[in-house]
């Protein structure tokens, strides 16, 4: 929302982040389908009264970010320093002039950070030059040495602090610049040391940051736990013709036949493309790629699946997983198996152990008993908002 006293959020998210594990700075790891830096952004493009998102960046990382931002209406990344503290001020000399009234200032690892707390900040920079959410302290305090405990803090009046940290624009860069060469761990103790009066508002313990291995696995559990399940089902076949191979399940397997079909005929993909589909509520395969549509003539069914995958995405859902099953009696799909449960896994861009292939014949009945094509049916199941 564009309005004559902008606020503008400021995300920051250039450090390395490799504590985490996953082998990617935790601010592009995926957490229910979703990197955490998205799910950052999405939380103040989405808000009334954010104008706009500016993200800072290590340089390294464009390619990663570009990845994650698909999609988002999002100026030019900045790129940040060595230390928070100057990628803090790399962005706000980069916002300067679009002039803002207010800034939040967000830790990118905090994903999970509710409206209701970007509208409590916000609302508290109304009255106040500087504003932060906070949540007390539930355990006991230990002062501690090397080995041994050396006294016990009274936790009363301490507090926990969190992002997004509001300030008036102006103020907050003039406290930065004052700040240079100093070290501080967040922009409340700069606001702080330059004399500001620091509010506070009501924090939330979701909106934690995310640091360890065991964060990753509650803020997953916490977002699943918010989305509702939803099973789709598919069911393809085609018949044989003439031909040296068959497509199936996105793998290309020998064969003394074809599979006919307007597309390439990969009876697999295509049932679990239509049980994606229903899982969501999207509709079907034929609806998508029409078979009187020409450019999908000789389409390789890959398309069709990451399409599928795609349009899940959009909805905020996030795949559990799929399973398929072949039933033919010729090709011997147990050879191939793991080839086409990788295959699927990379098109669906999910863990292999969320997919499964199978195999079945009809003990000689029914077409594909007669050998005269091949069949397949699909599960899939999701979790949507």
């Amino acid at each position: 929302m564009q309005n004559a006293d902008p606020c503008i959020a400021l995300i920051v998210a250039a450090g390395q982040g490799l504590r985490a594990g996953g082998g990617l700075p935790k601010q592009f790891r995926q957490v229910a389908g979703k990197s955490v830096l998205r799910r950052s952004i999405e939380a103040f493009l989405n808000h009334p009264a954010i104008a706009s998102v500016q993200v800072v960046i290590s340089p390294d990382q464009r390619e990663l970010y570009d990845a994650c931002t698909a999609g988002l209406n999002l100026p030019e990344p900045v790129h940040g320093g060595a230390s928070r503290q100057e990628s803090v001020f790399a962005g706000l000399a980069a916002i300067a002039g679009a002039k803002p009234a207010t800034v939040l200032i967000h830790d990118a690892a905090r994903a999970l950070v509710a409206p209701d707390t970007i509208t409590a900040v916000c609302a508290a920079l109304e009255k106040h030059e500087a504003a932060l959410p906070a949540i007390p302290v539930a355990d006991t305090l230990k002062h501690i040495g090397t080995t041994h405990v050396r006294g016990t803090l009274p936790r009363e009046e301490m507090a926990l602090a969190q992002t997004p940290q509001g300030f008036h624009f102006e103020k907050i860069m003039r406290a930065h610049q004052q700040a240079h060469g100093k070290a501080y761990t967040d922009d409340a103790s700069i606001a702080e040391a330059a004399g500001m009066a620091v509010h506070v508002v009501p924090g939330a313990r979701s909106n934690f940051k995310l640091t360890t291995p065991e964060d990753f696995v509650i803020a997953e559990q916490m977002l699943l736990g918010r989305m509702s399940p939803r099973i789709g089902t598919g069911f393809d076949v085609h018949r044989f013709t003439d031909g040296d191979h068959v497509w199936l399940c996105g793998v290309k397997v020998p064969h003394s036949k074809g599979l006919e079909g307007h597309s390439d005929a990969d009876v697999g993909l295509h049932a679990l493309t239509d049980a994606i589909l229903g899982a969501a509520a999207l509709g079907d395969i034929g609806q998508h790629f029409p078979p009187s549509d020409m450019r999908w003539k000789g389409a390789a069914s890959h398309v069709f699946l990451a399409h599928a995958a795609a349009l899940l995405r959009e909805r905020g859902g996030v795949l559990e997983n799929v399973d398929v099953t072949v039933i033919c009696e010729q090709p011997k799909v147990s050879p191939h198996r793991e080839e086409m449960a990788m295959t699927i896994a990379s098109i669906l861009g999910v863990e292999r152990e969320r997919v499964s292939v199978k195999a079945t014949t009809t003990e000689g009945l029914g077409f594909t008993g007669r050998k005269e094509g091949i069949a397949a049916q699909a599960v899939a199941m999701v979790r949507l908002p």
